[in-house]
């Protein structure tokens, strides 16, 4: 999370990021998952948006540790994954990623 600009720090609100070793088999159907975003984007939120649990990201070790990646790739694919999730939660969505080259 370091490093993130202070304008998504300022917008982060009721959202926990958690390190698990892989997913279920029911979050990755196709083997490749290295984190998930799961709850309401912010864009998506309304004014009755409260009292809600936290949204949560999850990022998954073994998958990364899985590319063999040497220590400075795999702190970078580890933070590319980490700034994935935030666009989600943002409310940026898989295809805008793609059109930035984000993906």
């Amino acid at each position: 999370m370091e490093g993130l600009p202070n304008w998504v720090i300022d917008r982060i609100d009721n959202l926990v990021v958690v390190v698990e070793e892989k997913p279920r088999p029911d979050q990755d159907a196709e083997g490749d998952l290295l984190g998930i975003y799961e709850g309401v984007s912010l864009l998506d939120r309304s004014g009755d948006y409260w009292g809600a649990l936290p949204d949560q990201i999850t990022i998954f070790r073994l998958p990364h540790l899985a590319m063999g990646l040497p220590d400075k790739e795999l702190e970078r694919e580890i933070r590319n994954t980490v700034h994935h999730e935030i666009a989600h939660f943002l409310g940026i969505e898989d295809d805008r990623l793609h059109e930035i080259g984000f993906d």
